[in-house]
């Protein structure tokens, strides 16, 4: 059994246009294949960074209770633990195993296998400090494609993988914060028992069981312990003064100061705190971005459809938009031809047509009659596809069928106890009936194998909330 994968990569903060230059590179550095691999799955991941996390502020919550100074980043935790949480059981449940193997994967290098939208997201992540909004978010993913596209499915769930770098970078966060209120706590312990001269029985901070395990975990001195240890030392004045001069004996025998390990903690502290501010902030940022918007001015496949020669398609609903992205995208995936590929061949077909306004529509090639032309100018097989008035003849042939099996049956079984005049009747008057039993269960199991497709709308109610009524001739025009 192969074991699971883990993303995290680590950056340094970078401007706008350093990122975007650095996005190009990687860019050109991404060699893909078809699918991602089920090892790098990030949703084990997810839980156990959760897990930690809740793990972080239930000893947050103790601390407070036990009157420990709690880390500054902490309370960024404590206030905001509800929007991880909710954002970890969105996560999970939009993002299924077989989803996510459908996305383009990286097939070379250190990030071998994992999903490409994944390790963008992640490194957009890495070098913005977790600090995202929508103009930035725009920029990042336009400059990328400017050396390699992305497809519908990555662009339109980016906000997905964005999400789950962040909890990523709250976790290492929550790493810090724990070892550090671990050390405090064994700071309030042993003054108790130094300086305070408490008994056994007097101690509130216990070092025992599970307390026990957590400051094992935490390891030797650190820096939260030295600052800590000092800050709490001088509060108690001149009794503490010989031990505040241990204390700077020890940290001079690790080739420092007690003053620079102050600084700094403090400045780590910092940034910390600023790290989780992204963080929260940008969660929250990410689930009221209009992904619509920003699919529909990057995706370069919106961009070719809105170019459709009958100028029908800028003008229709979202449904139907969404509706002809989704057949585009069937079709890359039969085909193994890119979306932007077939997109551009439907226009340049529906370009030709001089005449016939549905034809010269760009739909009529994705949706309609016209996919067998757009099969053959991309030179790929297509399922042989009945024609309408064959389908309708199929119908009716299945139906009478069906209706005759079923009225013959019962008139045997009449036949079988009576005679066959009893039997012609009966078969006469439970045909009708048996025809409605017919049409009911071929559309039912019509209503299982067969997908439904869409009417295609038009968007009236949308250009009407941006009229402008103006007189024209005594009138007026929306």
């Amino acid at each position: 059994m192969k074991l699971v994968k883990v993303l995290n990569i680590k950056g340094a903060l970078l401007d706008e246009y350093q990122l975007e230059n650095y996005l190009e590179k990687i860019a050109s550095d991404h060699i893909l294949e078809d699918k991602s691999e089920k090892e790098t799955y990030p949703i084990p991941r997810l839980k156990e960074n959760f897990e930690f996390i809740t793990k972080t502020y239930d000893l947050l919550n103790r601390d407070l209770k036990l009157g420990i100074n709690i880390h500054p980043a902490g309370e960024w935790l404590l206030d905001n633990y509800y929007i991880i949480e909710e954002a970890c059981k969105s996560i999970e449940k939009e993002l299924p195993l077989n989803k996510y193997r459908k996305f383009m994967g990286i097939s070379t290098g250190a990030y071998s296998g994992f999903a490409r939208i994944y390790v963008l997201a992640t490194e957009i992540i890495a070098y913005t400090d977790s600090k995202i909004d929508s103009k930035t978010l725009k920029n990042l993913l336009n400059a990328y494609q400017r050396k390699k596209t992305l497809d519908m499915e990555e662009i339109w769930n980016i906000g997905i993988f964005l999400q789950i770098a962040i909890i990523e970078n709250i976790r290492n966060i929550c790493e810090k914060i724990y070892s550090a209120q671990i050390q405090k706590y064994r700071v309030e312990n042993i003054l108790e028992r130094l300086v305070e001269y408490k008994s056994k029985n007097e101690i509130k901070f216990k070092i025992n069981g599970e307390n026990k395990n957590r400051i094992i975990e935490a390891g030797q001195i650190k820096y939260p312990f030295i600052e800590y240890m000092s800050y709490r030392l001088k509060r108690y004045g001149k009794r503490a003064y010989a031990y505040l001069e241990i204390l700077e004996e020890q940290v001079m025998k690790m080739g420092t100061t007690v003053s620079d390990v102050i600084k700094k903690e403090h400045f780590d502290i910092a940034v910390r705190k600023v790290s989780i501010g992204n963080c929260i902030k940008s969660i929250k940022q990410i689930q009221r971005i209009n992904f619509l918007e920003i699919f529909e001015e990057i995706n370069g496949v919106e961009e070719i459809l809105k170019k459709d020669p009958a100028n029908v398609y800028e003008k229709m609903d979202y449904k139907t938009k969404a509706y002809y992205r989704e057949k585009i995208k069937q079709i890359s995936q039969k085909t193994k031809i890119s979306e932007l590929y077939i997109t551009n061949k439907a226009l340049e077909i529906a370009k030709k047509e001089k005449n016939d306004l549905v034809k010269k529509h760009i739909g009529y090639y994705l949706i309609d009659d016209g996919i067998e032309q757009l099969y053959k100018e991309l030179q790929a097989r297509k399922k042989i596809r009945l024609k309408k008035s064959t389908k309708a003849k199929l119908y009716i042939f299945i139906n009478v069928i069906i209706t005759l099996l079923l009225s013959l049956s019962i008139s045997y079984l009449i036949y079988i106890k009576t005679n066959i005049t009893v039997a012609i009747i009966t078969f006469l008057l439970v045909f009708i009936p048996t025809s409605e039993i017919s049409i009911q269960i071929i559309n039912y199991i019509l209503n299982k194998i067969v997908k439904p497709s869409i009417l295609p709308k038009m968007d009236y109610q949308r250009r009407c909330n941006k009229r402008k009524y103006h007189y024209d001739n005594n009138s007026y025009n929306c």
